[in-house]
Formats: C-alpha cells, sequence, structure tokens
C-alpha cells in the first residue's frame, strides 16, 4: 500500500483566499447605453463589464481612466481594479505592475499592499509576499486576511512555526474564519500533531459544513492516528460533496486496504482510476489486491500499467512482488 506520508503529500492543501481585492467604484455606475466621459465613468463602466464576464472590456475601460488623468486617487483606483481583472486572467506580471502602480500613488492603501501579495503569492514570490503582508498589517494591524496569507507564505518557504503563528493572529481577529482553521490544521498535521489539526479541521467543518478538503484531511489525520473508521465516515462526507474526485476515492481505498475490507479498496481503487486513469499508485495498490484474491492475470496488468506510468514505483513494490512470486505475498504492501 502507499505510504500514509505520499497519501498526505496528494491531497493537503493551503487555502489562499481568492483575490478579495477592492473592485473600488467611483459614483454613479455609468451603463452600457450611456457614453462614458470621465475617468469615474470608465472605471464604474469596467466595474460592470467586470461583473458580467467581460474582462477584456473591463481593461479597456481601465486603461482609458487612467489615460484621462483625473485626481491621483482615481487613477490609483483604476490601476487596482485593471490589477484585479488582470489577475482573473492569471496574467500575474501585469497584476502585479499594476498594483505597484497604485501603491506610488496610494503608499498608505493596506488594500493594495494586501492585493500585490496575493499576486506575488500566486507567482510564488514567497519572499515578496511575505513583505507585502507584513506592511499590510504595519498599516492596519486588524487585517485577518493577510496573517492568513501570509501563513501560506511562510508556510511555503518551509516556516511551519512562523505559518501557524499567523493563523493563528488571524482567528485571534476573525473567530469564524474557516480557511484559517483550515490552513492552521494543515501545517499541525505536517508537525504531526495530529489531535491539533482534527481539532482545527473540525473547527472549519462546523463553520463551513461543505468544506471538502477539510473532510479528507481530517480523515487522513485519522488514519495517521489508526482510526481509520473516522477516516472512511470523513472521505464518505467529502464524497457527499464531490462525488467525482479520484484523491477522495484513492484515499478511502487506502483506509478500506488497511482494515482489510479488500472488495471495498478494490471498488475505490477502480473509481480512481475511472476518473484519473494515470493514477499509477490506484493501479499498483489495486494489482496487490487482485494478487490477494488470486487474480494474478489482472494483477501483471495493473503492475504493469503503473510501472509504465511511474517507473519510481517498482521499487515500492519491489518485495510485495518478490514475495508473490515465491507463493507469498504479503497483504500489508
Amino acid at each position: 500500500m502507499i505510504p500514509q506520508s505520499q497519501i498526505a503529500r496528494r491531497l493537503h492543501d493551503m487555502k489562499t483566499l481568492a483575490v478579495t481585492i477592492l473592485l473600488v467604484s467611483l459614483g454613479v455606475h455609468a451603463t452600457f447605453s450611456q457614453t462614458p466621459r470621465t475617468a469615474e465613468d470608465y472605471n464604474n463602466r469596467g466595474l460592470e463589464r467586470q461583473g458580467k464576464g467581460d474582462i477584456e472590456g473591463a481593461i479597456d475601460d481601465y486603461t482609458k481612466a487612467i489615460a484621462l488623468k483625473a485626481r491621483p486617487n482615481t487613477i490609483a483606483i483604476a490601476y487596482n481594479n485593471r490589477a484585479n481583472a488582470r489577475m482573473s486572467k492569471n496574467d500575474l506580471e501585469g497584476a502585479i505592475s499594476d498594483y505597484s502602480k497604485a501603491i506610488e500613488i496610494q503608499p498608505d492603501e493596506p488594500e493594495n499592499f494586501y492585493n500585490r501579495g496575493v499576486a506575488r503569492l500566486a507567482k510564488g514570490d514567497n519572499d515578496g509576499a511575505i513583505e507585502d503582508f507584513s506592511r499590510t498589517t504595519e498599516i492596519s494591524p486588524r487585517f485577518p486576511l493577510a496573517y492568513n496569507n501570509r501563513g501560506n507564505a511562510r508556510k511555503a518557504k518551509g516556516d511551519v512555526d512562523g505559518a501557524i503563528a499567523d493563523y493563528s493572529k488571524a482567528l485571534a481577529q476573525n473567530p469564524r474564519y474557516a480557511e484559517a482553521f483550515y490552513n492552521r490544521g494543515v501545517a499541525l498535521q505536517g508537525k504531526e500533531d495530529f489531535d491539533g489539526a482534527i481539532s482545527d479541521y473540525s473547527a472549519a467543518l462546523e463553520l463551513s459544513p461543505n468544506f471538502t478538503d477539510a473532510y479528507v484531511n481530517r480523515g487522513q489525520a485519522r488514519q495517521s492516528k489508526h482510526d481509520l473508521d473516522g477516516a472512511i465516515a470523513d472521505y464518505d462526507a467529502a464524497l457527499k460533496v464531490k462525488t467525482d474526485e479520484a484523491g477522495i476515492y484513492f484515499a478511502r481505498a487506502t483506509a478500506r486496504h488497511a482494515k482489510k475490507d479488500l472488495n471495498g479498496a478494490l471498488a475505490d481503487y477502480s473509481r480512481t482510476i475511472e476518473l484519473d486513469p494515470g493514477s499509477a499508485l490506484a493501479l499498483a495498490n489495486r494489482a496487490v489486491i487482485e494478487t490477494l484474491q488470486g487474480r494474478g492475470a489482472q494483477a501483471d496488468q495493473d503492475f504493469d500499467k503503473a510501472f509504465k506510468i511511474d517507473p519510481n514505483l517498482k521499487a515500492q513494490f519491489k518485495e510485495f512482488i518478490e514475495n508473490r512470486r515465491r507463493g507469498n505475498p504479503k497483504p500489508d504492501r
């Protein structure tokens, strides 16, 4: 079977809040039946277009607002809103450039630093993100979103204790912040504090009952504590929300496999493979069960497919295959 640590790496995930960024309106909204005349008009029509999914039209309007050289704050807002639109297109460089221009005009506006931090975090610039989130909290100490995302950046850099401290600060300011509970749970689970992780995932689920990843990761933490029934119950709950998620079927399969529920595990590995034909681990684990059930031909096919997809798996299953050839496969491999 796949080691528990590998399962965790497949499914753990920090939650970085989507750009909670300001889409700032200026005055009365212009509608499509009106011809914009001022920077405010163009900005507001851009917001209307962006709200309707016309991102290119919105960017064009924000650009026109900037070109009119209106009051500095109006221009800063247009840069911020254009950056938001570029973020939605995954144009991270363009977004960072626009947020930086907004910061030049409004150097004491915390949202500008926060938004640029989100873009830098998405780009993988963790140091830059930490710098921006730190500046956000210097300007506005009560900013739980910034603490949460600074925690994500610190965790990405391997500073797990620093991340936990930031998630805790976010929760001190907003005790109903489900994502911060989840993120702290992930960090605690990485430190093998499974009880702490389970507590945080449970808190996240009380606040957000359909938080699928919290069910999955709580299931993993319970599985690490050998609470297989509790883990399976969590995976069941997750699958009620996400019925076609290959990783959740895979996780439940490992728990069922550990419980020696071979038929249940086989069904879940098979469903994993239906949803993700490239899942080498699911193929190899299914081959183990097929071997134990006396279906050698099917096992050979699954092992062959698995090792073609991921040749490194051969080493992991070497002992099992050698025992199988001697007619004595071990069910725990």
